[in-house]
């Protein structure tokens, strides 16, 4: 990988995980001191996470990280709860056996908060990638890396909701997708959507780096 994309995939985690929290400023000085490169590849980068609006450009100031506008979040939920189950009914109709049986391993679940988070990124790929279609898989997880963001942004309201709950939501999912049971597992995945709506825009209504406007 070239290291300006090295570079990209660096600062753009960095943001998704909230290392760099929504309304944060950025200097490319500081940025290439933390990446222990030059400017040149810091800048580019920044201008690829504008492009994505995931920062704001400053004039002569630097880059902010963009904060969460509500009709944002709303559009990316609703994104998500078109594509996922088009990548779970890919996957039903078109996987193999062994593919199916491969998400046996997210059944269980132990760990703190954060290790949650890490496994339930980890679960929607996978369900993005039994899909067999490129395109799908990459746009969904596109989508999975910021949903990461609105779920940390809003970490302190949610703390007490049980992931053991999630959790049995996809081990049904799970079993529904290995019977190859296109009608169940798509009104499982689309309630579990439409849940993680429910549980995440209340909470970031209630944070303070959220805005109310798409053009944040």
């Amino acid at each position: 990988m070239l290291l300006r994309d090295n570079v990209y995939e660096s600062l753009r985690s960095d943001i998704l995980t909230c290392h760099f929290a929504p309304g944060d400023d950025m200097r490319e000085q500081d940025l290439a001191e933390r990446y222990a490169v030059s400017r040149q590849p810091v800048r580019e980068a920044l201008l690829r996470l504008a492009r994505e609006h995931l920062v704001t450009v400053q004039p002569r100031q630097g880059y902010r990280v963009n904060p969460i506008s509500l009709a944002d979040a709303r559009d990316l939920l609703r994104f998500r709860l078109a594509l996922e189950p088009a990548c779970v009914a890919e996957a039903i109709e078109n996987a193999t056996d062994a593919v199916l049986k491969s998400l046996n391993e997210f059944r269980r679940f132990s760990g703190n908060y954060e290790d949650f988070i890490a496994y339930n990124r980890a679960f929607h790929s996978a369900l993005a990638h039994a899909s067999g279609n490129r395109r799908m898989a990459a746009a969904l997880c596109d989508q999975i890396g910021q949903a990461d963001r609105l779920v940390r942004v809003s970490v302190a309201n949610l703390r007490g909701h049980d992931p053991l709950k999630l959790v049995g939501e996809h081990v049904a999912l799970i079993e529904a997708m290995q019977r190859r049971d296109g009608r169940g597992a798509g009104r499982i995945i689309k309630a579990h959507i439409a849940q993680t709506e429910k549980r995440v825009l209340p909470a970031l209504k209630r944070n303070a780096v959220i805005v109310e406007g798409r053009d944040a």
